[in-house]
């Protein structure tokens, strides 16, 4: 969907330190490959490098846009992970995937210095969920040319989930995001290289998972692309009455759904195989919702 009269136009493409990625098919999946012990859905699966990097190029046949490598779990209470363990984690695996792939590596971390690792690895985006939490951190990606995600988050993983309070959260995650994008801009980080996320479930209660979905569209007056993560999520078991992150497929689907309608850029999912699977049936039903097209009409062109 179009932003509105008057929300800025939706961004066609995030500059990375090797080209573009393209929104001319949006959105575009990011897949999820968590090297750690203790992730919510998947910990422990792909912590050999090894089996990680397999990982990795399993998730781009499948589809994969983007793949993120995130060292340190931050589900609901998890605690942080030193920063050089958390490098140890990631560094192989990116230095790994970045020379056998063609799609961009992402680097999940909050911390500088374990960004800094990532990006000489080869990564090209950092993710952070502290939206700049560290203080080094706009600096490291301002001068590799990195593209960065903030997301929003209500307090830390070790405490987000305690009490969140919001009076109408979706207006107050927006003035948050615009703040830390300023913060961003004003390191010299390009704004064609910035992406916004707006935390579905990092110190969030049901109904303000739910408000974020289906008030989407106006985070779009933040003026980048936007980024949701809804996959697997306990709100989404909530919602279905399923405590099995892996059995939330269904429901990670209809997240998705109402995200691309939305105008959502990137989707981080682990089902990378069946979200494509369905953004190609969504799409051919809904051809008026992708720029190329909308763009074509606009011309007079079939």
């Amino acid at each position: 969907m179009d932003p509105g009269p008057g929300a800025p136009a939706l961004p066609k493409s995030l500059t990375l330190p090797r080209g573009a990625l393209s929104f001319e098919r949006a959105p575009r999946i990011m897949g999820i490959l968590n090297v750690t012990p203790d992730s919510f859905s998947d910990g422990g699966r792909w912590a050999d490098p090894a089996r990680a990097v397999e990982q990795g190029l399993r998730l781009v046949d499948e589809g994969a846009a983007i793949l993120d490598v995130g060292g340190e779990s931050t589900r609901p209470g998890a605690r942080p992970v030193p920063a050089d363990e958390e490098a140890r984690r990631v560094v192989p695996v990116i230095r790994a995937l970045a020379r056998s792939i063609d799609v961009p590596v992402s680097v999940d971390t909050r911390k500088a210095s374990v960004a800094a690792a990532a990006l000489e690895a080869g990564a090209q985006i950092v993710n952070d969920i502290s939206a700049l939490g560290d203080p080094a951190m706009a600096g490291r990606v301002a001068a590799s040319g990195a593209a960065l995600v903030l997301m929003h988050m209500q307090g830390s993983p070790e405490t987000m989930q305690d009490d969140p309070r919001y009076g109408d959260p979706v207006a107050e995650i927006a003035d948050w995001l615009a703040g830390r994008l300023a913060a961003a801009r004003d390191a010299g980080i390009a704004g064609d290289r910035l992406v916004a996320d707006p935390g579905l479930g990092f110190g969030k209660r049901l109904e303000d998972n739910l408000a974020i979905l289906r008030r989407l569209e106006e985070l779009h007056a933040l003026g980048v692309p936007l980024l949701v993560g809804a996959s697997r999520k306990s709100f989404l078991g909530r919602l279905t009455d399923e405590p099995d992150p892996t059995r939330r497929l269904a429901a990670s689907l209809a997240a998705a759904g109402r995200a691309a309608e939305a105008g959502a850029r990137i989707l981080r999912v682990h089902d990378v195989e069946a979200t494509r699977r369905f953004l190609a049936a969504w799409l051919a039903l809904n051809p008026g919702s992708t720029p190329s097209t909308r763009e074509r009409s606009e011309k007079g062109a079939p």
